[in-house]
């Protein structure tokens, strides 16, 4: 940590153009061990360096408020943390400043921005940050059998008990489809079928009565913590927070995970677009990304960072590379979200999972 906080401080001035002294922008995630790791790797130390302020803010994901401020001509986010599927579409319906990978900084290896990020992570309108993953979990002192695929989340015969889901169809219907048996390689040419749905609810409906609904991130682990689910979906950086910070005694199953990116957008019209530009460049630094990385289990968009991703913050013996989506043993049967399917996706299998769920 010592050495990406070094590093961060020597190459600031070089990699980032100063903004405006006394700038404020609101920067807008999704709260909890993940915001704080943005807060400790990128907030705190550019706020020292240029003198600006950063309002943080959360919120539950998704582009109504986005659409709603832009709509109205009255934009009061600077930068929003979206997943890509968002991004995608806030580009498309044109919600969203344009961005340039070649404006990025590049490497602290002297790679250009365009051949460091990692391929996938970058956009016209959006610039990644982390990859992610939505995986399950489990609290190891209550199980006397320890489920290790994605079938065993939906077998409440060999492993009884509430289960918790994020009450949204993204990741449900692939992890559903995953257990049913489909191959991660063609989980989305069959989702993309109205059978694919419907065999992907009908997954669904034998969890039906023993689900407990999350909605914002922070809920997963506190569904384990007080013992109302015994297996739950989450973000596998909740999960190891819990884990390393509060040592609780939760174990992740990787199978049938499925990653992501989150990525900066700016909402068209931001109020202070230079300074929150400034932000970005900073934040996708590969010093800023690679310290992100020892606050929380998620991996660093750009290559360059790789190397220098070393223990959690606070504890030398607990080396964070094991514990990325990234990590070869964690991505023998992973599904990478596909971000075309769902910006064109969306609205329809909305309407079809909140009508499952109404049924």
């Amino acid at each position: 940590m010592k050495k990406v906080t070094t590093l961060l401080a020597a190459s600031l001035a070089a990699a980032v153009g100063v903004a405006n002294a006394a700038d404020s922008i609101t920067v807008v995630s999704w709260g909890g061990a993940y915001t704080k790791s943005q807060v400790e790797a990128y907030h705190k130390p550019w706020m020292a360096a240029t003198g600006n302020t950063v309002v943080s803010e959360d919120y539950n994901g998704g582009l109504s408020e986005v659409k709603a401020q832009v709509e109205a001509g009255n934009v009061k986010w600077d930068l929003v943390d979206v997943e890509l599927s968002d991004a995608i579409r806030g580009c498309d319906e044109g919600l969203l400043e344009p961005l340039d990978i070649n404006d990025m900084p590049a490497g602290a290896d002297g790679t250009a921005a365009a051949d460091d990020f990692l391929p996938g992570t970058y956009y016209d309108c959006a610039i990644a940050n982390i990859v992610w993953s939505t995986i399950y979990a489990y609290d190891s002192t209550k199980m006397e059998n320890k489920p290790s695929t994605i079938a065993d989340f939906f077998d409440l015969e060999s492993f009884p008990g509430k289960r918790g889901l994020r009450k949204n169809p993204k990741a449900n219907l692939e992890m559903a489809l995953m257990a049913d048996g489909v191959a991660a390689a063609d989980v989305y040419d069959v989702l993309g079928t109205e059978e694919g749905v419907e065999r992907a609810l009908a997954k669904m409906e034998t969890l039906k009565g023993n689900v407990v609904w999350w909605e914002a991130g922070a809920q997963p682990p506190q569904l384990l913590a007080d013992g109302e689910v015994t297996m739950t979906t989450a973000y596998n950086g909740r999960i190891f927070n819990a884990v390393a910070s509060e040592n609780k005694p939760f174990e992740i199953v990787w199978d049938g995970q499925i990653w992501d990116l989150d990525l900066w957008v700016m909402p068209k019209g931001a109020p202070n677009k230079e300074a929150a530009m400034d932000f970005i460049k900073y934040s996708t630094g590969t010093e800023a990304l690679a310290a992100q990385a020892s606050w929380i289990s998620y991996g660093p968009a750009r290559k360059s960072s790789a190397s220098l991703v070393g223990s959690f913050h606070d504890q030398p013996d607990l080396k964070m590379d094991v514990h990325m989506p990234t990590a070869p043993n964690n991505m023998t049967n992973a599904l990478q979200n596909n971000f075309e399917f769902w910006a064109d996706n969306q609205d329809q299998l909305n309407e079809q999972f909140n009508a499952w769920l109404a049924r």
